[in-house]
């Protein structure tokens, strides 16, 4: 991890502005899934540097910390049911599960009406809130064609503290025979890690990159877990490479992001710091409280529509 990294001073933001940019000169169009259409390239990458505290959060934009946080955890327990994200007032999973139940059910109850049923009837939510085998459970109960269930995440922690020279420390969403089942399958699918000179590093490969909207979100996260396994096996944050597959703009994203967000100058990034008293057992006992957020100034948020 000899290789310099860029400064804290807005510069690694620029990457991001820099990477829609390209999108906009460089990109081709293609029609996707959701019938809305992107401009894409292929295999991008980012380099942020998580030394000195700092969390990779853009300025150019407000990005919901507590969303990213609560749906790290959520992972992190294996959860794979909407009801913990929509308690806690996190809505970020909330349109597939409400699409389908409009499908099946013929019943155009809103999207904040279903939330609210989530909330109140857990029988409704053990029905509705489902999403299949989605990113927690295959993190924390990949099974295997003789029933074998492997907590990738355990699995993780004791590999970096027993053999942090291995190269085979990393973990996978991408569970083929799981695919079909899954409400959306893994965007961000293969995180690798790096033990080198008592600091963790991760690189991230994302095969599916909505920069305008997750982007963003998926880098504070894959940051944020480097810094719960760091605290775990007591090293030092290091850097963050994030690799992109299909690196895309929806269509309905780009004047947005043109006229918005790229007239904006970034800031520096804000620093994260733990506020619990005694260090969680495992990596599976942080919480939100446990966490803070120094010094962001972020300019307003840009809505942005999902695709579904």
């Amino acid at each position: 991890m000899a290789r310099p990294t860029l400064p804290n001073d807005g510069t690694s933001e620029t990457q991001y502005l820099d990477l829609i940019r390209a999108i906009e000169d460089h990109g081709d169009d293609k029609g996707d899934r959701t019938g809305h259409g992107t401009r894409m390239l292929m295999g991008e990458e980012m380099r942020f540097n998580l030394r000195d505290d700092t969390l990779p959060m853009l300025t150019t934009k407000r990005v919901f910390f507590k969303g990213v946080a609560v749906e790290l955890l959520w992972f992190l327990t294996g959860g794979t049911n909407i009801r913990p994200l929509v308690e806690q007032g996190v809505s970020i999973w909330s349109e597939w599960p409400h699409a389908k139940y409009v499908k099946e059910t013929g019943d155009h109850l809103s999207i904040e009406d279903f939330e609210a049923r989530v909330r109140a009837d857990v029988a409704f939510a053990q029905a509705w809130g489902e999403l299949g085998p989605v990113y927690g459970k295959q993190w924390r109960a990949w099974q295997g064609p003789d029933g074998k269930v492997y907590d990738q995440m355990s699995d993780l922690v004791k590999g970096i503290k027993a053999s942090p020279n291995s190269r085979r420390l990393l973990f996978s969403g991408w569970n083929v025979a799981d695919i079909d089942k899954m409400a959306l399958p893994p965007c961000h699918l293969l995180y690798q890690f790096f033990v080198t000179n008592g600091e963790l590093s991760c690189l991230l490969y994302q095969r599916s990159c909505d920069v305008g909207l997750g982007v963003p979100f998926n880098i504070v996260s894959a940051a944020l877990l480097v810094r719960l396994l760091a605290d775990q096996c007591d090293l030092k944050p290091g850097e963050l490479k994030w690799v992109g597959g299909d690196v895309h703009l929806y269509q309905n994203h780009r004047q947005i992001l043109r006229t918005e967000q790229l007239t904006r100058t970034p800031r520096p990034f804000p620093t994260f710091q733990f506020k619990y008293k005694t260090k969680p057992r495992s990596l599976f006992d942080y919480k939100l409280a446990d966490f803070k957020v120094i010094g962001y100034t972020p300019d307003p948020a840009i809505p942005l529509p999902i695709a579904v």
